[in-house]
């Protein structure tokens, strides 16, 4: 058997694993991730305020609402003003930050004189010039409007304000920055640009630098849109049909599976599978809870996966730490335990992760992928199931069990669902590290000097 897993272990290292690291270290794989990481603090403040102007749906008591109304409830448009400028526009903060990476990358790269602000500023130009809802009719572009519809001269408006550069916008965004940097990229390396005299300031030169890019951008995407509109659709329109597919496959208790089991099995490899995988399901998440808020329902959505699925960190590990903090037998469980259970409360785990190790530990790698998929099915079934309602705020990552749940769902039922996956994640850890901690308690037995 050892002999098998060791044959097994080598095939995927020497023909999987390269293949996986050589995509997540691609430009565009980069790009993605920076712009989700630098969305998140943007996503979390919203959400915080979203969660003032429900409080008194949280906490129902006579006194509280009374005295929330008279207080905190008279400024709920302002939290409301707040949400809509963080989640609102997130499609704005994501298609910035994913063209600002990419250029950057580009410029570091490929030694170009690349400058990542006008990335961003090309990606904007890009997004905003599909944003306007156009139909073909009497032979020309014409804006639609349709009052019932909330759109006038072509631009929708919802209760967040432009509906199109909320999270449904993001992933027209990353289409937009991607042929922005590109055409970008591509005018700097032929060296088509606007050649100022010596003498004026190089601030200024260099603004013009952006002037050839933009009208060629422009004509490409104005040609794209217009081929779109003739044909009665466009690239918003365009794009719902695979990504609401994808979108619906990530909703669903076997898609939420296969995203927890990829992120693990990347992880026992040593590769930071949560990285890559959310890099792509990112904007999913973002675009449920946006979805949620709005009425929606959704149940992959927002924190779900630190919430429900990686309590104590990748792997679901706080009951271990748990078990080798308080019941381990082996000194080497106990002292590491020590260590990491505090860490372990705020779903920080990689003392286990590199000190167990869980990283290529054969004995481990069963509880480390089973029980964030078993933890995750507490959640789904329990929003699934309307015991718990859907997430619509986005709490920090390192929120501990319990709270996380309550700010995800704004209900005490959410906060009991997170602690019943942590007691799921904890009985399935169970019978492994004690295994695993009795044969190293024996071998310290057998070798007592180590």
């Amino acid at each position: 058997m050892a002999e098998k897993n060791s044959k097994f272990t080598d095939f995927l290292n020497a023909k999987i694993l390269p293949i996986i690291g050589k995509f997540a270290n691609t430009r565009f794989v980069r790009s993605v991730m920076g712009a989700g990481y630098s969305v998140i603090a943007f996503t979390i403040v919203g959400s915080m305020f979203l969660i003032l102007s429900v409080l008194t749906q949280v906490i129902t008591f006579p006194g509280f609402v009374s005295f929330y109304n008279n207080t905190l409830g008279r400024f709920n448009n302002l939290y409301t003003v707040v949400y809509n400028s963080t989640l609102g526009i997130i499609a704005l903060f994501f298609t910035g930050s994913f063209a600002y990476n990419f250029t950057k990358i580009y410029r570091d790269e490929e030694k170009l004189d690349l400058s990542p602000l006008t990335g961003a500023f090309l990606s904007f130009f890009a997004l905003f010039i599909t944003v306007p809802q156009l139909t073909w009719s009497k032979g020309a572009a014409q804006f639609i409007t349709d009052a019932k519809s909330g759109i006038y001269g072509g631009y929708g408006v919802g209760g967040t304000g432009l509906t199109r550069i909320g999270a449904t916008g993001i992933f027209t965004g990353l289409i937009m920055a991607t042929l922005a940097v590109q055409i970008y990229r591509l005018c700097v390396k032929k060296g088509w640009s606007v050649k100022m005299p010596n003498s004026v300031p190089k601030g200024v030169a260099d603004s013009f630098t952006s002037l050839i890019p933009g009208f060629l951008l422009a004509f490409v995407v104005v040609i794209i849109d217009a081929i779109l509109i003739m044909c009665h659709t466009d690239i918003f329109n365009l794009l719902y049909v695979p990504f609401s597919f994808v979108s619906g496959l990530v909703d669903t208790w076997w898609g939420i599976l296969i995203i927890v089991f990829l992120i693990h099995f990347l992880w026992f490899f040593g590769i930071h599978g949560a990285t890559i995988i959310t890099s792509f399901t990112q904007a999913f998440v973002l675009s449920n809870m946006a979805s949620n808020v709005a009425g929606g329902f959704h149940i992959y959505a927002g924190e779900f996966n630190n919430a429900f699925t990686t309590i104590g960190g990748s792997g679901c590990t706080l009951g271990a730490a748990l078990y080798m903090a308080f019941m381990a037998k082996s000194n080497q469980l106990h002292e590491l335990g020590k260590v990491a259970i505090v860490p372990g409360i705020f779903n920080i785990n990689e003392p286990l992760i590199f000190g167990l190790p869980i990283v290529y530990n054969i004995d481990l790698v069963v509880p480390f992928i089973l029980a964030p998929m078993a933890s995750s099915m507490v959640g789904y079934f329990a929003i699934a199931t309307h015991f718990v309602p859907k997430i619509t705020a986005q709490q920090p990552w390192p929120t501990p069990v319990g709270l996380s749940g309550f700010i995800a769902t704004q209900s005490f039922q959410g906060a009991i669902a997170t602690i019943l996956a942590a007691i799921v994640g904890a009985l399935v850890w169970y019978p492994f590290i004690r295994r695993y901690d009795l044969k190293l308690a024996k071998k310290e037995q057998e070798n007592p000097e180590g």
